[in-house]
């Protein structure tokens, strides 16, 4: 069974190395660093073109509208191409995917979406107060305008400066996944060793060569920065607590994602598409996908993948130990160990989710093979085409027919899952 009409296909996109924040990238923004990776995936394509471009980025920036567009035009490729922006924020790559694989049909065989983030480089925005006091003075004494320009205070700005607070709670997401570590009482040893896999697991797949065909080396930065060989359980139990400073933290630099720059694209494709694109380029097969969303009142604010995935699963009658790979999104150590915990609790999915089945044991073993952004970083418009771009590698390499789980959480208490197969 599968959601599309027809089949569609994904194959690996290129990204950039993800930069940590502040460090190699921060002179990009999020338009001009998508510009080396879309012009070099146009390269991969015969006839130099895909039939259509999507991208996004969840940052605001009031240089533009389109996203999509600009990068298109800016990377000097063929104008004919229609492009359009897409956004749901931590998933806003892998929405752009799903928005893709419903335009595959006549006319549209090969489709190349992607998001980027320079989360370094936010722009500043006024307050609707301050906004409205400015506009209406440059409306009636502009020299006036200008004057107060200079005389503008922080109260006056929208300041990024708790990490792209929720805006209905004013709580960053640090604060609501903490709330979340308590209710569901994952402890801060469980987060210190999850992010320290993560960092060893994405360490050997540097060093092994996985993501060598995946990131494109730019002139500041040639492979991933954010991945550390030299951390340790001691080193991230040394670190204080990032949100919560009560004594009762959990959450730390350490075992959280960071501050990080980067663009990731991906390709979807119908099988006709497949051809466009180099033999030697692994492809997957989309067979579904789930987009679900909580009250984050009552709920979690990064708990609605535990919602998607048994609603995704029990449409193709497929248990945990059916999925060979899950490649989940690591916001927060804490988040994983979160949502996982959800599905392991005897009778919260029947409760949450009506669906009855049981899914069976957890296979923890076979979760991010190649590290999660705990450790590779979190751009937040790129990071659901670099999971899905690393998921399709990894299943393509794996026993026929084999499935994968990529589960992406999102602000705003949502979340997005897609359902692969190599078969």
């Amino acid at each position: 069974m599968t959601r599309f009409k027809q089949a569609v296909y994904l194959a690996p996109g290129l990204r950039t190395p993800f930069g940590r924040g502040g460090g190699a990238l921060a002179a990009y923004d999020a338009l001009s660093l998508s510009v080396p990776v879309v012009r070099a995936m146009a390269e991969q394509v015969a006839g130099r073109k895909p039939d259509l471009f999507l991208w996004g980025s969840v940052i605001p920036n009031l240089g533009w509208s389109n996203l999509a567009r600009e990068i298109w035009m800016d990377a000097k490729l063929d104008a004919a191409v229609p492009a359009y922006s897409v956004v749901l924020a931590c998933g806003t790559s892998m929405t752009a995917a799903f928005s893709a694989a419903g335009t595959i049909g006549p006319g549209v065989d090969v489709v190349m979406v992607g998001g980027s983030e320079v989360m370094s480089r936010p722009s500043l925005g006024l307050t609707s107060q301050a906004n409205d006091r400015l506009l209406g003075l440059f409306a009636t004494d502009p020299a006036q305008a200008v004057a107060a320009l200079g005389s503008l205070r922080a109260t006056d700005f929208n300041l990024p400066t708790k990490g792209w607070a929720n805006r209905i709670t004013g709580r960053t997401m640090g604060d609501h996944m903490e709330e979340t570590a308590k209710q569901w009482g994952i402890s801060r040893q469980a987060q210190d060793e999850w992010s320290y896999r993560s960092h060893q697991k994405a360490i050997a797949g540097w060093e092994s060569g996985f993501f060598g065909d995946l990131v494109i080396a730019l002139p500041e930065l040639a492979r991933d920065a954010n991945p550390r060989a030299d951390t340790s359980l001691e080193k991230l139990a040394a670190l204080k607590p990032a949100f919560d400073k009560s004594g009762l933290g959990t959450l730390t630099a350490g075992n959280s994602s960071s501050i990080t720059d980067g663009a990731a694209g991906l390709w979807v494709m119908s099988d006709q598409g497949r051809r466009r694109l180099p033999a030697n380029l692994p492809t997957v097969r989309l067979l579904d996908y789930e987009i679900a969303a909580v009250d984050f009142h009552k709920e979690g604010l990064l708990m609605a993948p535990s919602y998607a995935i048994p609603r995704l699963l029990d449409r193709h009658g497929l248990s945990f130990e059916d999925i060979a790979l899950w490649e989940i999104h690591e916001a927060f150590s804490a988040q994983v160990l979160a949502n996982v915990a959800a599905l392991e609790k005897p009778g919260w999915i029947a409760e949450k989710t009506h669906v009855t089945r049981d899914f069976g044991r957890f296979p923890w073993e076979r979760v991010n093979p190649n590290g999660g952004s705990v450790a590779i970083g979190h751009p937040f418009g790129a990071t659901g085409a670099r999971d899905l771009s690393q998921a399709v590698k990894e299943l393509a390499a794996m026993p026929r027919p084999s499935k994968a789980i990529v589960s992406v959480c999102a602000d705003g208490g949502q979340g997005v899952v897609a359902l692969l197969e190599n078969g």
